[in-house]
């Protein structure tokens, strides 16, 4: 006994040796896992200190606790408060008289609406080294607001969207206030016009990136904005006050825009297109989608366009002279995405993947036209693509899968959803070792055969989807599990055999934080149980219409799943002891709540009012009356939004004919 204790006392006698420089090499090394930093700090009282002291992000759960919290982080330099529900001028008081007032450099409140202009300013004027603000959807927010901001005079990066009843006056005391901005967001910001914008330009020399989607304004602000010799990035998504006509009295220059998005702008053609990109040279990335028809003329004037490596047209009628155009003008093009793209054929698209054989991204997503020629010439011609999605391409036979495999061995993303491939096409597939994302719902000719494949060589998969994959069972599954350790987030749900077994072997793959397995009725809680024990990081869990899931399965993943923030219980066999023990769960914030048979209107009471932290809740609107009113209004006092549902109880058999005559209005479709 006496030698055990000596052992102890010359481990501690070691850690106390080393400088704290080393211990913080240390933790360096466990910031990727919250427990890992949480099990650390507790082994002793010096490293609680170190952890402590170390720490420069914090993401609390709780704004009761804030007080306490900053009092222990007291250097931390970035606070993101979008988990907790509701912060108040009372929190942000709070804030600004912690010691970390000195350090702070980035507050994130885009998740909150209940604070005003007068704690906003407490946080400015206290925090001098701030840098980084969002108060996004703060849609209460006024000039008032906008006026306490501008005293932030080290800010640099500064988000506003959605505060919609901020004006060109607040903007104006902004631009005036806060010279350094260099990253700005007014999007949704609809008091906002040309006027202060046109006042952020001038006065905010050092802009880089300014997004104005939505707002009210026309040309007359352009001129200002394009004299910023350090803008890189500039979003006019949905400015409808842009169109041809102003566009074309445009003359000046920007040596320096490399990303422009024009999206959703119906009333720019080629002619303002033209007349805008003419001083623009050194653009690198643009977006035209949901816009105007890409036709030659369109086509062509993008061809002075030299630079350019990225085209997004989602959304575009496209013509087969407009695409051939674009392939022979845009030299240096690495992606492109036809995402939706009406008029897309394989004469279109066979013509610019042949010319354009360093392509590392392309997006053909519900292109319905194009078969076996496209895919052909695409995977012969871009064996550089990282990234292919071209779900619903229904005319691409199964053959042509095989060609993905053989030719394009660097992708790491792939999206095949509702499309014809089989076993022989995920075999081939296989090859492409590098792959992170697969995605392969409603492929309902693959089979545990072909998934096994997957699973032996494509070790580094992280995102799996299997949605509708009928074939799939519990084989299939468990070959993922074995092969991808790494596995995130995986997608099962409506796979009707699938059994415990799958999510048991899933239970392996620690990292898992999503796990999606609605309509999968032979699914118990012995699973359940399972994934919460295994499965620590699990964030978000779907097990709707598992009818076989009950409080035995829900208790343990109260007790082991403490990162739970999303949760859907709809249809399941959950009662009141289930949904309670819900409540140990600190940070969950979102529950889907429809057409449990066990749940009483007290024991909902009780654990609405036991899960402090929820944002966000889903019932069946027969609780509306059911339960008290003023429990409500203390809900949403406390930051809790209800969504009220009116849809009426449907069984398996009935989801499954559902399933079914949507199935054949698809294939009728195409």
């Amino acid at each position: 006994m006496k030698k055990q204790k000596t052992t102890e006392a010359t481990m501690l006698n070691m850690f106390d040796k080393l400088s704290p420089e080393i211990i913080y090499t240390i933790l360096d090394y466990l910031t990727t896992n919250p427990l890992d930093l949480k099990s650390f700090s507790l082994v002793c009282k010096s490293f609680l200190t170190l952890e402590s002291t170390h720490r420069r992000t914090l993401k609390p759960l709780n704004s009761s606790h804030l007080q306490s919290t900053l009092k222990r982080y007291a250097q931390i330099e970035t606070l993101d408060l979008t988990l907790c529900p509701r912060i108040t001028d009372a929190s942000l008081f709070v804030i600004a008289t912690a010691p970390c007032a000195d350090t702070l450099r980035s507050v994130d409140l885009s998740k909150s609406r209940h604070f005003t202009a007068a704690g906003l300013a407490a946080v400015v004027r206290r925090c001098r080294r701030l840098e980084a603000l969002d108060v996004s959807n703060a849609a209460e927010l006024r000039d008032a607001a906008a006026a306490a901001v501008a005293e932030g005079r080290s800010l640099e990066r500064l988000f506003l969207g959605r505060c919609k009843l901020i004006t060109d006056i607040g903007i104006g005391c902004i631009a005036v206030g806060c010279p350094k901005l260099k990253v700005v967001s007014l999007k949704w910001c609809l008091g906002v016009g040309d006027l202060g914008v046109g006042l952020l330009a001038v006065k905010c020399k050092d802009l880089k990136s300014l997004d104005l989607s939505y707002l009210p304004i026309t040309s007359k602000c352009l001129p200002a904005i394009l004299k910023l010799q350090h803008l890189e990035e500039l979003v006019l998504e949905g400015c409808f006050g842009i169109d041809d006509d102003s566009l074309a009295t445009l003359k000046q220059e920007s040596k320096s825009l490399k990303i422009l998005d024009m999206s959703s702008i119906q009333n720019v053609s080629h002619v303002g297109l033209s007349s805008l990109t003419n001083g623009i040279g050194c653009l690198q990335q643009l977006t035209l989608a949901y816009g105007s028809s890409v036709t030659l003329d369109l086509a062509r004037s993008l061809q002075r366009l030299s630079k350019l490596q990225s085209i997004k047209l989602d959304g575009c009628a496209i013509t087969c002279s407009g695409l051939q155009a674009i392939g022979n003008g845009c030299v240096s093009l690495r992606e492109l995405s036809l995402s939706k793209c009406t008029g897309v054929t394989d004469d279109g698209l066979s013509s610019i993947v042949r010319k354009h054989q360093e392509l590392e991204k392309l997006d053909i997503t519900c292109c319905r036209k194009i078969t076996y020629v496209s895919i052909a010439h695409v995977a012969n011609s871009c064996t550089s693509l990282t990234s292919l999605r071209m779900e619903s391409c229904t005319l691409v036979p199964r053959e042509a899968f095989v060609l993905i495999g053989r030719r394009c061995h660097l992708l790491e993303e792939l999206d095949l959803t509702d499309n014809e491939i089989d076993d022989e096409g995920l075999k081939s597939i296989s090859k492409c070792s590098r792959l992170l994302m697969l995605k392969l719902g409603i492929c309902l000719n693959i089979t545990d055969k072909g998934l096994s494949y997957i699973g032996n060589h494509c070790s580094k998969l992280v995102e799996l989807d299997l949605y509708r994959s009928m074939e799939i069972t519990d084989s299939g599954i468990q070959a993922i599990a074995h092969g991808c350790p790494a596995l995130e987030m995986i997608n099962v749900s409506y796979c009707q055999e699938i059994t415990d077994g799958s999510l048991i072997s899933l239970s392996k793959c620690s990292n898992l934080n999503t796990l999606e397995c609605r309509g999968c009725p032979l699914i118990s809680s012995l699973g359940i149980a399972a994934m919460a024990v295994g499965c620590k990081q699990l964030t978000k869990l779907d097990i709707k219409k598992c009818y076989n899931i009950n409080d035995f399965g829900i208790i343990p993943l109260a007790h082991f799943s403490q990162n739970l923030r999303n949760i859907n219980l709809s249809y399941t066999s959950v009662t009141d002891v289930g949904l309670l023990s819900l409540a140990s769960i600190s940070c969950l914030q979102s529950m889907t709540i429809l057409h449990l048979k066990g749940l009483s209107p007290r024991g909902l009471a009780g654990a609405l009012l036991a899960c402090g932290g929820l944002t966000k809740v889903k019932l069946h609107s027969s609780f509306r009356s059911l339960l008290p009113q003023p429990l409500f209004e203390h809900l949403e006092a406390r930051g809790c939004v209800f969504q009220w549902r009116e849809k009426v109880f449907q069984d398996e058999l009935e989801d499954s004919k559902c399933w079914k005559l949507q199935l054949a209005d698809i294939n009728s479709d195409s």
